[in-house]
């Protein structure tokens, strides 16, 4: 699993960099300021989040944990609904795409939580 989820954190993190250059260079005189700064909230979640992925692949090599294996999945598909409506919403201007970045949040909720669960019990 250490393996996949680095993988997938390397992955993740290549993605945070292609979408803040299409946001810097793409779409910043091609939509209004107030979607340019919902697209970099995306973003900065993106990023900061898939950080966290890498995080945890390290901390998988130390701790063999199925909590640790959760928090990689909630902070992946938090990264996906998060940022991804938050992208939709700021491209696209649909306002109804803001209604799936809580449950985004919610994921990332979690896996933060399932991280410090595989650390409580390891410790």
């Amino acid at each position: 699993m250490n393996k996949t989820i680095l993988i997938s954190a390397a992955t993740l993190l290549a993605l945070a960099v292609f979408f803040g250059a299409f946001g810097a260079h793409a779409l910043k005189n091609r939509i209004a300021p107030d979607l340019l700064a919902v697209y970099k909230t995306g973003v900065e979640y993106h990023f900061y989040h898939a950080l966290g992925v890498l995080l945890i692949g390290i901390l998988s090599f130390h701790i063999q944990s199925a909590n640790l294996n959760w928090a990689a999945v909630f902070l992946t598909v938090g990264i996906f609904l998060f940022s991804g409506s938050l992208y939709a919403l700021a491209i696209t201007g649909i306002k109804w795409f803001g209604a799936i970045t809580p449950v985004g949040g919610v994921g990332f909720i979690l896996g933060w939580i399932m991280l410090i669960l595989a650390v409580v019990k390891k410790v």
